[in-house]
C-alpha cells in the first residue's frame, strides 16, 4: 500500500511511537498564519507556537519560497565542505550579536551540549583541567541528552539513566547569595536561562544576571546563556540578554531560529573559540545548507523595528485580556515572563488545572502550553494577528469558564 494512502489517526500513535510523549487528542494536519486544522477539518488558533518555534506563524510564505528555491538547489554537504547560506546566517548572527564565532547545530539539546563542551574545554586549556565545576540552576531546562538534562535543574528528566556527568551544582534561580555560595576557582561556567521557560516562565531580574556577569569576571568562568526558548524575538529584543545590559560569554539559540525548521547555533567570542580545533566537537547534519537558508530568511524578518516593536504592542493585548478574564474568573495569582513568553500562574485555589485548562482549551478550538502543573504558558507567533489574540482569548474564557464550573 502506497503510504499516501495509509489512513492513520490519534490511535496509530499509542501503537507505534515510543511512549515518552502524551499528545492532544487531536492530529493537526495544516496550519496557516496562527490557525490549525486538525484531521476532521476543526479549527484552531495556536497560542502554542510549536513551543515557541514557530514565531512567524505556519506556513510563512517567505519561508516557503526559502524552502522551496534552497530544496531545488542544495540540501546538504556534510562539514567536509562549507555552504554559502550558513556563511551568511553566521555572518548575520555575528553582526547582530557580541559574538564572533558561530557553531550550528540542529537542536537547542546540541547547541546547549556544545556550549557546556566548550566551557568546560575552554577551562581546561586555558587554566586547569581541574575546572570543570557548571553552577546551573532548579527548575532549568537546557535540553534532553545526557549532559544538558543533568545540567538542567528538574531531577525527574535525569534520574534512572545511570551515572550523571559530575561537578554539576544546582542552586535556586534568582538568588545570587547561593551562587556566592559555590562558586569558586574550580568553576568553569554559569549555564543560566534568562528566562526560565519549562521552569514556569520566570524572568531573571536584572540584578541576578549582572551579579552572575560580575561572579564569572571574578572567578574567570564564563557566562552561558541558554536563549533557545527566549531568543529569537521572543522577548521583544533580538536576544533577551539584550535587556540586562551585559555581554555573555556563550548564547544558545534554537527553536525559533529556523522557524519551524530543525536548526540550532552556539554563539561566542574569538578567544573563547580559539581553543577549539578540527575533530574536537563537530554534527553532521548541523550547518546544512537547507537548515541555513530558511533561518537566514526567518532572522532576515524578525530582526526588524517592525517585528521586535510588534512583541511588546501584542503583549500588552494579551495581558489586558488576561487581566479581565481574572477579573471574572480570580483564577491567576500573577502574569509574568517578558515579550510573548507569557505565563499565567494559577493561584492556590486553582493550582492543578493547568492539564484541565489545556484540555478545555484544545476543546474550544485554542492551543495553549503549560510550563509546571500551576502556569499556562503562550509563546504564540511574534506576528500573530491582533483579530487571532482576541478570538483566541474569548475561546480561553469559555474553557476556563467550564473547568471551573
Amino acid at each position: 500500500m502506497a503510504a499516501e494512502n495509509l489512513a492513520v489517526s490519534r490511535e496509530t500513535f499509542d501503537n507505534v511511537i515510543l511512549p515518552v510523549y502524551a499528545p492532544a487528542q487531536f492530529v493537526p494536519v495544516k496550519g496557516k498564519g496562527s490557525r490549525v486544522w486538525d484531521q476532521q477539518g476543526k479549527e484552531y488558533i495556536d497560542f502554542s507556537g510549536g513551543i515557541a518555534v514557530t514565531a512567524l506563524g505556519h506556513c510563512h510564505p517567505a519561508l516557503v519560497e526559502t524552502l522551496k528555491s534552497q530544496g531545488e538547489t542544495l540540501w546538504h554537504t556534510s562539514n567536509v565542505f562549507t555552504n554559502e547560506p550558513a556563511l551568511r546566517l553566521a555572518s548575520k548572527l555575528i553582526a547582530a550579536t557580541f559574538a564572533e564565532r558561530v557553531f550550528f547545530g540542529n537542536s537547542g539539546a546540541e547547541a546547549n551540549e556544545a556550549a557546556f563542551k566548550l566551557a568546560r574545554y575552554y577551562a581546561c586549556k586555558k587554566h586547569s583541567p581541574f575546572k570543570s565545576k557548571i553552577i546551573a540552576f532548579h527548575n532549568a531546562f537546557h535540553g534532553r541528552t545526557l549532559f544538558t538534562v543533568s545540567v538542567g535543574g528538574q531531577p525527574k528528566y535525569s534520574d534512572g539513566f545511570g551515572p550523571k556527568p559530575a561537578d554539576i551544582v544546582h542552586v535556586p534561580f534568582n538568588d545570587l547569595a547561593a551562587v556566592k555560595a559555590v562558586i569558586d576557582d574550580h568553576t568553569c561556567a554559569i549555564v543560566v536561562e534568562p528566562i526560565q521557560g519549562e521552569g514556569g516562565v520566570m524572568p531573571a531580574t536584572p540584578e541576578f544576571i549582572q551579579g552572575l556577569r560580575a561572579l564569572c569576571d571574578q572567578h574567570n568562568a564564563l557566562l552561558v546563556l541558554d536563549e533557545v526558548q527566549s531568543g529569537m524575538g521572543r522577548s521583544g529584543k533580538l536576544f533577551a540578554y539584550e535587556h540586562y545590559g551585559i555581554k555573555p560569554d556563550i548564547i544558545t539559540t534554537a527553536k525559533a531560529l529556523g522557524g519551524g525548521f530543525p536548526v540550532s547555533a552556539m554563539l561566542t567570542t574569538h578567544e573563547i573559540a580559539s581553543v577549539m580545533a578540527p575533530g574536537v566537537h563537530g554534527t553532521t547534519y548541523g550547518g546544512n545548507p537547507l537548515a541555513c537558508a530558511i533561518a537566514e530568511t526567518a532572522l532576515d524578518i524578525i530582526n526588524t523595528p517592525e517585528v521586535l516593536n510588534g512583541v511588546d504592542a501584542r503583549r500588552e493585548q494579551f495581558v489586558s485580556a488576561l487581566q479581565k478574564i481574572n477579573q471574572q474568573f480570580d483564577i491567576f495569582s500573577e502574569i509574568r515572563g517578558k515579550g510573548l513568553l507569557l505565563g499565567a500562574v494559577l493561584n492556590a485555589q486553582h493550582a492543578s488545572k493547568a492539564r484541565d485548562i489545556l484540555n478545555a482549551s484544545a476543546a474550544e478550538g485554542l492551543m495553549v502550553l503549560t510550563a509546571g502543573s500551576d502556569v499556562i504558558r503562550f509563546v504564540p507567533s511574534l506576528v500573530i494577528e491582533p483579530t487571532d489574540i482576541a478570538e483566541g482569548m474569548a475561546r480561553f474564557a469559555r474553557a476556563i469558564a467550564k473547568v471551573l464550573n
